[in-house]
């Protein structure tokens, strides 16, 4: 198993990228913490991993909220007594909208969440990493961290973000043999870029069925990844398979930027 005793918090763990994460880490011996804001799922998943055998903790947080941050990373401690491996993954889509028409509540919103939730969680990770002298960090962002979207201003600005903000910390710890990555998916298949599109098409006035052939034309596979896709590559960057990487994005896009 390339993560046997290892210890991982997977923030938004309870849906989609997360929960596919989650299962991935413990599927290769890592006990997983499961974080996000909807008890509900975040149990589920835990209750999958343990059914399976393996060891999972469900904490309700708020990222965006420096206080809760903190106490789920000492509840983490006080269980497991370690961190090993941080997934900053906890993000939401915004609203679709120009910038001419955006409220300053919902751009605020959007980068609360999606960057300075990231930063929050790997300030009070790093603590204990700094101190045990290894870790390992993957940061969750986005084709859209890559290149402009028109009227998804917020979510590229916080994914933008994210990859400088990698960058800045792999430089920060590698002193410290803390490795810091980042994934960046293109569109992902499930509930969540369906509903993107939907707002897509609304805004436009464009039929849903044209934004969504106008999103699979436009990359080299022509198909959507998969929430496995993503999570077979954060299990490599969490595993000593990774052991020279740092500091990267790796786009699991199906060749986005292959295409104009």
């Amino acid at each position: 198993m390339r993560l046997n005793k290892k210890v991982a918090i997977v923030t938004g763990g309870g849906v989609g990228i997360g929960r596919a994460i989650s299962l991935a880490f413990a599927a290769e011996g890592a006990a997983v913490v499961v974080a996000a804001r909807t008890q509900p799922r975040l149990e589920a998943v835990a209750d999958e991993i343990r059914s399976k055998g393996g060891k999972a903790t469900a904490i309700q947080t708020d990222i965006s909220d420096e206080n809760r941050v903190k106490r789920m990373v000492v509840q983490t401690l006080n269980e497991y007594g370690q961190i090993d491996i941080l997934v900053n993954n906890s993000g939401i889509a915004g609203l679709t909208a120009n910038v001419v028409d955006i409220k300053l509540d919902d751009w605020n919103e959007v980068l609360a969440i999606d960057l300075t939730g990231a930063m929050l969680c790997s300030r009070e990770v790093l603590k204990s990493m700094l101190t045990r002298q290894s870790g390992n960090i993957i940061n969750i962002s986005s084709a859209a961290g890559t290149r402009g979207f028109p009227m998804r201003s917020p979510y590229c600005a916080a994914k933008w973000g994210i990859i400088g903000l990698t960058q800045t910390l792999a430089l920060e710890v590698g002193r410290y043999n803390i490795r810091v990555n980042c994934i960046a998916p293109g569109a992902v298949e499930g509930e969540r870029i369906k509903n993107v599109m939907k707002a897509r098409a609304k805004a436009t006035g464009l039929a849903y069925e044209e934004i969504a052939h106008e999103m699979s034309a436009s990359v080299a596979l022509e198909r959507m990844v998969t929430v496995a896709e993503i999570a077979n590559t954060a299990v490599f960057l969490a595993s000593d398979e990774s052991s020279g990487i740092t500091g990267q994005t790796i786009g699991v896009n199906a060749g986005r930027q292959l295409r104009t």
